[in-house]
């Protein structure tokens, strides 16, 4: 009897853990631009920013192109194994009148999570304008307040504020803000110097990180932005093929914003909890550093056409390296596969070095 009832005890117990494990995080809501967007933009009629076509995808299970601006999978992918969940699906491909849901089965994908990250996207409602059609973040956070919406019907007002405290609301954006910023002819740079604008980028972030946690948010991975200035894209307009450094400069200069307005909500925001990520520390390594890292090529892209492979993108009728893994950039914007595992590997478990107040990890348990 003594044998069986240990026994029993100890199968409750293992099963406490799992169960544990599994409720720390039930959903994962993830906002962001290319860098997360799991095919969003597939949905979307006129966007030029898509990769629902080879050679994307080629890595990914069935080589098939899902819409990641990946060789395979993204930073979302390894971020929902990292916690055990299953990638969130795009948002639009729940809601789509041509996937036939009902009401009941679209409510029961939001309770799972949901990814409003779009290609193209920015801070701004106008970033998205050279890419035509994008979801920019505002749009983003709108969606989330009718799957908000939805969650309080299923799970009443308190069950979805409990449920949200436990998810988890990654924020990967502010590239593309840069990008159009430097890019030539922009309306915003002969509007704004660099630090008016800037600042703007991160007052805006912060209104609408405000909103979702209004909106129930509790636990945020946030990305700062890389040094994008050093993508292939941005060193085949130098004929040095050295970076941007100005958009390297304002980057950082972003970052410092972030980081300082995020610290301000610890403190203002009662229950407010986050993951900051240094992306743009981790990316000069491995600039470098490459070797360390296990990358032979920083500077071109795996798949495109030209200098750089940057002159064109990652469309089927560029080539592209047998040797992915040994590449830091997929196409003239976007990481590998490889690269994109290791950014997360950091966000999961690293140092503070490069993961502030808390690596996800020790986020998921609080």
């Amino acid at each position: 009897m003594a044998v069986k009832t240990f026994f029993l005890l100890s199968l409750f117990s293992l099963l406490t853990i799992f169960v544990g494990a599994d409720e720390k995080v039930p959903a994962i809501y993830v906002f962001g631009d290319s860098l997360v967007d799991v095919g969003n933009n597939n949905y979307l009629a006129i966007s030029l920013a898509k990769a629902d076509f080879p050679h994307n995808g080629v890595d990914f299970p069935g080589q098939k192109a899902t819409g990641r601006f990946s060789n395979g999978k993204n930073a979302a992918d390894f971020l929902a194994e990292k916690v055990g969940l299953p990638t969130s699906p795009p948002y639009l491909s729940v809601v789509s009148p041509k996937k036939g849901k009902t009401k009941k089965e679209k409510d029961s994908a939001f309770l799972a999570g949901v990814s409003f990250a779009s290609g193209g996207a920015g801070i701004f409602n106008g970033t998205d304008d050279t890419f035509r059609q994008s979801i920019p973040l505002p749009k983003q956070v709108e969606y989330f307040s009718i799957v908000h919406d939805a969650l309080v019907q299923q799970l009443g007002s308190a069950g979805a504020q409990e449920y949200l405290s436990k998810s988890l609301f990654p924020v990967v954006i502010g590239s593309n803000d840069i990008f159009g910023y430097f890019k030539s002819g922009s309306e915003a740079a002969k509007n704004s110097t660099p630090q008016q604008y800037v600042d703007l980028m991160v007052s805006t972030l912060k209104g609408l990180l405000k909103r979702l946690y209004i909106l129930g948010a509790r636990k945020f991975v946030i990305t700062g932005i890389g040094a994008v200035g050093c993508c292939p894209s941005q060193r085949n307009q130098n004929k040095t093929e050295l970076c941007n450094e100005a958009a390297n400069y304002w980057a950082t200069k972003y970052n410092d914003g972030l980081k300082s307005g995020l610290n301000q909500f610890k403190s203002e925001l009662n229950g407010f909890y986050y993951t900051y990520f240094d992306t743009y520390s981790v990316f000069t390594n491995f600039i470098e550093k490459p070797a360390t890292y296990g990358f032979t090529e920083v500077k071109a892209a795996c798949c495109g056409l030209g200098n750089l492979k940057a002159q064109l993108p990652c469309v089927p009728v560029s080539t592209y390296c047998p040797n992915r893994s040994d590449h830091l950039f997929w196409d003239l914007y976007h990481p590998t596969e490889r690269a994109s595992r290791m950014f997360v590997d950091t966000i999961f478990s690293g140092s503070q070095q490069y993961v502030i107040p808390m690596n996800l990890k020790q986020l998921v348990a609080v």
